[in-house]
């Protein structure tokens, strides 16, 4: 890993983003770095909770050959994100939008289908003689439509469980 400084990550940053424009991934983390080669301690000698200011740490990787890093020391972190964030938008161009219709239409779908198991099956008509057969079907859907209540209200039962 190779550490550089804050203009030369951009720099290389923004290459590697051209590298990759039509296939490739690139790993970013940000991380407090803490550690100075002494032991981490918690709280002061004098028993204050320290309030001492940690660098940030950028590293980025493609998985193969490139990987670097830079320390961002607390003052410069504002002047920092402001041309990281540029240079994330400008170069995050390629990235497919969402499917709002499916979405919707997902939505839409969940929606009836609540509706449905709030409304319950009427069973109208004569149990003998004309109708009789619609009767049966709308018996048949009234207990399915029970099951399926039962079967959602464990459902939810073992999620407040967890």
């Amino acid at each position: 890993m190779q550490l550089v400084d804050n203009n030369t990550f951009l720099q290389q940053l923004g290459t590697l983003f051209e590298s990759t424009k039509d296939k490739g991934t690139i790993w970013l983390t940000h991380k407090r770095l803490n550690h100075d080669g002494d032991d981490t301690v918690m709280k002061g000698e004098d028993g204050s909770d320290g309030s001492r200011e940690y660098p940030c740490i950028v590293r980025v990787t493609d998985g193969k050959k490139a990987k670097f890093s830079t320390k961002i020391l607390s003052i410069d972190l504002d002047k920092f994100h402001s041309a990281y964030g540029a240079l994330l938008k400008a170069s995050m161009t390629t990235l497919r939008k969402r499917d709002k219709k499916r979405e919707k239409q997902r939505a839409e779908q969940l929606a009836k289908k609540k509706q449905r198991m709030a409304d319950p099956v009427v069973i109208d008509g004569p149990k003998r003689g004309n109708r009789r057969r619609k009767r049966q079907r709308q018996v048949k859907a009234a207990l399915k439509h029970a099951d399926m209540k039962e079967r959602v209200a464990k459902r939810e039962e073992m999620r407040t469980k967890q």
